[in-house]
């Protein structure tokens, strides 16, 4: 499907090892009782609405487009889900109004621990130039400029799942951790 959806290949290797990358990370803290196929879907599809960005759409629109791509193929909520409510630590009805994020406004917040898991796992990875691993405290620092009950999400995040050990996949991605 990131194949298919990819404007050009720099695009879909992006995108991809970035996905991969995540799976990656929300493997190490998967726990028992969490649908692991699922989990893997998730991480391998939430950012394929990257690809339907034009140049000057606000990054933060990728999530929905991504929910719109995966229903035009007829798949399910479970997967579409993992698009569009995995941005930050979640934006909710309030973040849309409050901050004029260019999407319908509504809560796009992780709810079962299938999409909470991948949401989390996606904060450890940027596909910025270069592309790199993000520590804890890292996101930390940057989330709190969206709002103050962000940094608490995020640690109530890290308590339910745990920190990835990132020296080892940047190791394994050669991507530094910053």
């Amino acid at each position: 499907m990131h194949r298919q959806a990819a404007p050009t290949r720099e695009a879909f290797e992006s995108v991809w090892t970035h996905c991969r990358i995540v799976w990656a990370i929300a493997s190490q803290l998967l726990p028992p009782d969490v649908d692991g196929d699922l989990v893997r879907a998730g991480c391998l599809l939430h950012d394929i609405g990257v690809h339907r960005l034009a140049p000057d759409d606000p990054y933060v629109r990728h999530g929905i487009l991504g929910d719109e791509l995966l229903r035009d193929l007829g798949l399910p909520d479970a997967l579409c889900r993992f698009c569009s409510h995995h941005t930050g630590v979640g934006i909710t009805a309030a973040d849309v109004r409050e901050q004029g994020l260019p999407m319908p406004v509504a809560d796009y917040l992780a709810e079962t621990p299938e999409e909470r898991l991948v949401m989390y796992a996606d904060k450890y990875h940027s596909k910025s130039t270069p592309p790199s691993f993000v520590t804890s405290d890292t996101f930390t620092a940057a989330v709190s400029r969206f709002g103050a009950d962000k940094p608490a999400r995020f640690t109530a995040l890290t308590r339910e799942f745990g920190e990835p050990n990132l020296t080892s996949l940047s190791r394994d991605f050669g991507h530094s951790v910053r």
